[in-house]
């Protein structure tokens, strides 16, 4: 495995876990459920720390992939400042889950506050990963690209001929 296909498989982690935390926080909290609020906080905490080897194998993956055909520098560069956002981003999502489960363990009074700024937090931070998550499928990916026309699909004239000559044989056996 490649720095590259390392960085593809790690990036899922602290998307999904951040997405997942997110949205199992409010439901702890919509519930009262505390053990489902430190489930959600120990996810935010660790989709944190998944998120510091993703970014550290990125530049790495951009050494693999940056002379490839097809592979464009300027959307590498706005993956890798989407990124560095990011990180910073979910980072600060961690270190607040954390403060934020502490003071749930302590049952202090400024807990639930701490619970709503981490799901403020957590919900932009899924939004700037989610440009972070297209503008690196891009990279590869010309498909997802918002300029990306399709190509119509131009079959051979004699190809064309032979599946007609096909279907009429079917259609006289019938």
């Amino acid at each position: 495995m490649n720095e590259a296909h390392l960085h593809i498989t790690l990036n899922h982690f602290p998307i999904i876990g951040s997405i997942l935390g997110v949205a199992i926080l409010i439901a702890g909290m919509f519930f009262k459920s505390r053990h489902t609020i430190r489930t959600a906080l120990v996810l935010l905490i660790v989709s944190a720390v998944a998120a510091i080897p993703t970014y550290l194998t990125g530049e790495a993956a951009e050494e693999t992939v940056e002379h490839m055909q097809g592979i464009s520098h300027d959307l590498i560069h706005e993956h890798e400042e989407k990124a560095e956002l990011y990180i910073w981003l979910i980072g600060a999502v961690g270190v607040l889950a954390l403060i934020s489960l502490i003071t749930d363990l302590r049952t202090l009074a400024i807990r639930k506050a701490l619970f709503v700024a981490t799901i403020v937090l957590g919900l932009v931070s899924i939004v700037v990963a989610r440009q972070v998550g297209t503008s690196g499928g891009e990279i590869n990916h010309p498909e997802i690209r918002k300029d990306f026309v399709a190509e119509e699909e131009h079959g051979d004239e004699e190809d064309d001929k032979e599946g007609d000559k096909r279907e009429d044989k079917r259609r006289r056996r019938d």
